[in-house]
């Protein structure tokens, strides 16, 4: 509960990041702006607290807090500088100041101090600020490729931040807080400033800092440093990946407990103190802060002038104790090291990490091969946002100076793992002792892990994992899989670089060792219920884009499509079997009787699923239970499965005897031909037709209404008959459908169902052509599975149907499943006007076999013009 409120409390300020900055600066200068003058008189200074003989424990106590404080901010900055992004150290810097600007006008107006106090609150500050947390939530902001991705990681990392942010801060506070009553004036102090110090860092942290960093991100956007086009504000290294993980899980329950436990029990003390001072002391205007009730005894007379008052200022403020050379010579000996040795440190690092660098580097030497690297793929560095090309010559290898650090990048990933290793590998058990240390594999050579896996200690599947980048582990999968196989040739010419693998690895495919192109065409554009869209699909069939842009020219002539669409609904059919035929009657009897029941339990599983119908098949004591729900925007097989599982669960707790055999009975039917999906439907019904007129089929066809018709009666219907068709009643509406769903992100598997066609053409009254397309079991969707893959969005983009419809849910996949219908009927048409007018193969002849047009041409045309010898009887 408390997960979900953070959630969208962080949700808010990320969306609204000029409203929450503006109310906290308002908030700020209303408190700069208090009216002080009842306190002119009066301003508190711990000074006055003190004797004239400064108490050496104060001064050591002190210097120790400054110290520990500049330390402890240069241990944090060093920390966040080695994580490599230059918007982290920002923006974190950014919060310590805004921090502490707000800390100090709330200290000087609420404890009412001088401001030469402030130099001891504001270390106090310093030295409580956490930006360990501030540094995960930007973390989870960068590692966004869009606004809205943003906004989304902002929230998530609020919901999983806030509550122990806000417990610790509740702890925090209430320990500091006894020292409040001590009575010793000095010690109230330090506390109170701690307590300010807990208390403003939690309020910036919780308002501020998520609007600034929402706000921060969207206007960089705009600039030259921002997102890329493939890629994220921040790179993903291992640091991250370990932050994110370890933020990601629960925290310790028993640790919370006792913070719980700690909470009220200090919130008991307080409330016995506060309510034991109230007795002894009548004034309740000063319980609050009772340091406060000792200004007027304490306060200094005021007896010189405003000049002397300003003189004695500047020499107190100036005067160089014992204490400020102590931190003077700490931050000036932290500085030299920040200059002059941290970053050998950092050359060393470079230099391990780079090793395989060289290594790649010296194979492109030795290999004499010219290569030139797009620039276009590679994602610019953050600290400079700046791309390099990568050049090496003939028997030489040259390097440009500004692409050094391009090179490196793409080289320590692996990518070059055709040859071995230049350095000699370190023994099995010191890289596997290194490995169990560190937690992963990153630092070891790619020759390395091939050992490590050869031996067993990495599992080849996990290869992504443990070397914290995708695109590195399928490198060494395929140098691993080649060596094994002897088809380290083949693998050359298989790309596997420049490709997003997080959408892929754990969601679409297993052992990746690269990706197939495949081509992509554009058909139409074509109007469908008079709005137009462009048709993508990914082939290898010459003719077929050709084929149904021609179709879509023809049926835009005649005034466009006409698209309906049904939502019939996904399908699960369990399988289950009872010891008697009775038996299962009475189940099959039960199940009827109780759908309301099963409909609750199965709509509990997801938000989107909706059960419609529920349909018992019985074979002898075995029941097929079909259940049909609807699933929103996706093609819901995941969906009907988790909800099909749950209705079985409660089945088997009201029906007795029950044995459930499996979870898929084959009556789905799912990827295999069905009368039952032809007769039913599964997913979407979608029905499309159009009318062509006379002069358009006779003059752009080539053909005639009545020769159309006739060819589809003989061909499609008949035909299809003879050939025992289930549902294959058209010309070839499974190329169109399958070349969408490939351009799509469908599953190709389930082109079998979803091409089942029937297309009729019928000649009308006046001579026009009526053609339709009736495909009742369309299994599409446009959220899950092969859609998140950045070409399929993208495809799914140009038709305008990308992810979920948040208005009208399910209304993206019905628009896909009309789009689809509408190119099938395309594509039969054209394919159905060129056997009529028998162009058929001289088309394919002249665009897919070009060195043989001019043969191909002049053989149709000559077998065209020549009638066949007649036969006669000897």
């Amino acid at each position: 509960m408390l997960s979900n409120l953070f959630e969208k409390h962080g949700q808010f300020c990320a969306k609204h990041p000029w409203e929450v900055i503006v109310a906290v600066l308002t908030l700020t200068a209303c408190m700069l702006s208090m009216d002080n003058s009842s306190h002119s008189g009066t301003a508190y200074s711990t000074n006055s607290f003190r004797t004239e003989e400064t108490n050496a424990v104060d001064i050591i106590f002190m210097t120790i807090i400054r110290c520990s404080a500049v330390l402890y901010s240069y241990y944090q900055f060093r920390k966040l500088r080695k994580l490599g992004s230059n918007y982290i150290l920002g923006i974190a810097g950014l919060f310590t100041v805004f921090s502490s600007f707000v800390f100090s006008s709330t200290v000087i107006n609420f404890l009412k101090t001088d401001v030469s106090d402030l130099k001891d609150a504001l270390f106090f500050f310093v030295l409580v600020i956490d930006l360990s947390k501030a540094s995960v939530l930007a973390q989870f902001a960068l590692n966004s490729s869009s606004q809205k991705e943003v906004n989304y990681n902002i929230a998530r990392g609020m919901s999983l931040l806030g509550p122990t942010v806000t417990l610790d801060t509740l702890v925090g506070t209430l320990v500091i807080s006894v020292g409040t009553l001590a009575g010793v004036k000095r010690l109230e102090t330090l506390c109170y400033f701690a307590c300010f110090s807990f208390i403003v860092n939690y309020l910036v942290f919780m308002t501020f800092y998520p609007a600034c960093l929402s706000l921060v991100l969207e206007l960089s956007r705009s600039g030259s440093c921002g997102l890329h086009e493939k890629g994220t504000y921040f790179e993903r290294t291992s640091p991250l990946a370990e932050l994110l993980y370890d933020e990601g899980h629960k925290p310790n329950p028993v640790v919370q407990r006792v913070k719980v436990i700690m909470s009220a029990g200090m919130m008991i003390v307080h409330a016995h103190s506060r309510w034991s001072l109230n007795n002894m002391d009548g004034n309740d205007s000063n319980q609050l802060f009772p340091v406060m009730s000792g200004i007027g005894a304490h306060s200094m007379p005021h007896n010189g002038t405003q000049t002397d008052d300003i003189q004695n200022y500047l020499l107190r403020f100036l005067a160089m104790t014992t204490d400020h050379i102590v931190i003077l010579i700490l931050l000036l000996a932290l500085t030299l090291k920040y200059y002059f040795f941290d970053d050998v440190d950092d050359l060393v690092n470079s230099a391990i990490q780079n090793r395989r660098s060289q290594t790649a580097h010296q194979l492109f030497c030795s290999e004499n091969k010219i290569v030139q690297t797009d620039t276009s793929f590679l994602k610019p560095t953050h600290a400079a946002c700046q791309t390099s090309n990568i050049v090496s010559t003939q028997g030489e290898c040259e390097l440009d100076s500004q692409s050094v650090e391009t090179q490196t990048e793409i080289d320590s990933l692996g990518y070059e793992v055709s040859g071995e290793d230049a350095s000699p590998a370190r023994s099995i058990d010191e890289c596997f002792s290194l490995y169990k240390q560190l937690g992963s594999a990153e630092s070891l050579t790619n020759k390395e892990i091939c050992n490590l896996v050869v031996e067993k200690k990495i599992l080849p599947r996990e290869l992504e994992k443990v070397v914290h980048d995708p695109v590195r582990g399928v490198a060494i999968r395929r140098r691993l899989n080649g060596e094994s196989g002897g088809f380290q040739k083949a693998l050359k010419t298989l790309p596997f670089q420049y490709y997003d693998y997080k959408q892929v690895i754990g969601k679409c495919c297993e052992n990746v060792i690269g990706y197939i192109p495949v081509p992509l065409g554009l058909a139409g554009p074509l109007i469908i219920n008079k709005k137009e869209y462009y048709i993508p699909m990914a082939t290898t069939e010459g003719c077929l884009v050709a084929s149904t842009n021609r179709g879509c020219k023809i049926l835009n002539e005649s005034g466009g499509v006409r698209c309906v669409v049904h939502d019939y609904g996904m399908t699960r059919a369990p399988v289950v079997r009872f010891p008697s035929v009775e038996e299962t009657c009475e189940a099959k009897h039960w199940i009827k009787c109780n759908k309301d029941s099963i409909q609750k339990c199965f709509n509990s599983t997801s938000s989107f699923a909706r059960l419609k119908e529920i349909k018992c098949l019985q074979a002898g004591r075995y029941l097929y239970i079909r259940f049909t729900a609807t699933t929103g925007d996706a093609m819901g097989m995941n969906m009907v499965s988790k909800g099909a599982e749950e209705a079985l669960i409660f089945i088997n707790k009201n029906v007795k005897n029950m044995e459930i055999l499996s979870l898929s009975g084959n009556v789905c039917t799912d990827k295999k031909p069905s009368a039952m999906n032809w007769i039913e439907g599964r997913g979407k019904q979608v029905v499309v037709d159009a009318v062509i007129p006379r002069l358009t089929v006779e003059k752009q066809l080539r053909t005639t209404s009545k020769r159309l018709e006739d060819l589809n009666k003989s061909k499609n219907l008949m035909g299809s008959c003879i050939a025992g068709s289930i549902g294959g009643f058209n010309a070839h509406a499974a190329n169109i459908v399958t070349a969408m769903f490939i351009a799509t992100g469908q599953d190709p598997a389930q082109n079998v169902g979803s091409s089942n066609c029937m297309t009729l053409f019928e000649c009308t009254d006046k001579g026009d052509l009526h053609v339709s397309c009736t495909l009742p079991s369309l299994e599409v969707g446009t959220v899950g599975g092969g859609t998140a893959l950045a070409a399929q969005a993208a495809c799914l983009d140009i038709l305008g149907v990308k992810g979920p419809n948040a208005l009208k849910p399910a209304e993206n996949a019905k628009t896909l499943a009309q789009i689809i219908g509408g190119a099938v009927l395309a594509g039969e048409l054209s394919l159905m006007a060129a056997l009529s007018s028998g162009d058929l193969v001289k088309s394919h002849l002249t665009h897919n076999r070009t060195a043989l047009s001019e043969i191909a041409s002049s053989t149709i045309k000559r077998v065209l013009e020549d009638p066949l010898p007649k036969c006669t009887p000897s």
